[in-house]
């Protein structure tokens, strides 16, 4: 399925409603370090899928929700479970970081 684009509109409902363990990708399009780790986040949500739900949120289109969350620097790469951040990454990380992180929150 992949990752799934997130705005103000459906973001209660794909992010703080979810049932699962939520990674939001904080991005922009003339962002080259989101461009370098987008195929690492796509990898993820896809073998993820179904344990933890990979959300992309262009910070352009909803920066109130980028402030919400104190996103100062993208790529940033937030963890929320059960509708609370539990976990954040700035920068672009490696694949593995992000595993580590997710299996963490997993459990």
């Amino acid at each position: 399925m992949g990752a799934v684009a997130v705005g103000a509109g459906d973001f209660e409902e794909q992010v703080l409603k979810a049932d699962t363990l939520v990674m939001i990708d904080f991005w922009a399009p003339w962002c080259g370090p989101c461009k370098m780790i987008a195929p690492t986040v796509e990898a993820l949500a896809d073998e993820y899928e179904g344990r933890c739900k990979v959300v992309k949120i262009n910070t352009d289109e909803n920066q109130e929700i980028a402030s919400r969350y104190q996103v100062m620097g993208i790529p940033t790469l937030l963890f929320v479970k059960n509708g609370e951040p539990v976990d954040k990454v700035v920068g672009a990380a490696s694949s593995q970081q992000l595993k580590e992180k997710i299996d963490a929150h997993l459990g």
